[in-house]
């Protein structure tokens, strides 16, 4: 019994981390991630997207695809036209987290070229 709890535990985190990972590989292309980043705060039409990024409509409708599929984005209709937005504000959240953590990891890589730079210059170095 208590064998069968633990597998029954095990299979549900393992699918709580197959969903979170399927979540995250939404994220996972740079014009998916600029299509949010537009789509902040303002509903778009793929016309609009398609003229923001500069790219043809099957490839922003392609993209958009994908985040539909995985929840996060919402379309809605506007007569024929097609309106797009962010399904929950908290990405815009998790966007602006993951500007930090990148900042974070540019400045400790910029400190190290400096302490390189500073290193090279010592004498009888080479």
């Amino acid at each position: 019994m208590i064998y069968e709890i633990f597998v029954g535990v095990a299979a549900t985190t393992t699918e709580l981390q197959s969903f979170k990972a399927e979540f995250f590989k939404a994220l996972a292309h740079p014009i998916r991630i600029r299509i949010l980043e537009l789509l902040r705060g303002h509903e778009r039409g793929v016309r609009e997207l398609q003229a923001a990024l500069d790219l043809d409509q099957s490839t922003v409708s392609q993209q958009l695809a994908v985040l539909r599929a995985k929840n996060v984005v919402v379309a809605s209709r506007e007569g024929t036209a097609v309106r797009y937005a962010i399904r929950d504000e908290a990405v815009g959240e998790l966007l602006d987290v993951a500007r930090r953590i990148f900042n974070n990891q540019l400045i400790g890589t910029q400190t190290m070229l400096r302490a390189l730079r500073r290193e090279s210059r010592r004498p009888g170095r080479r």
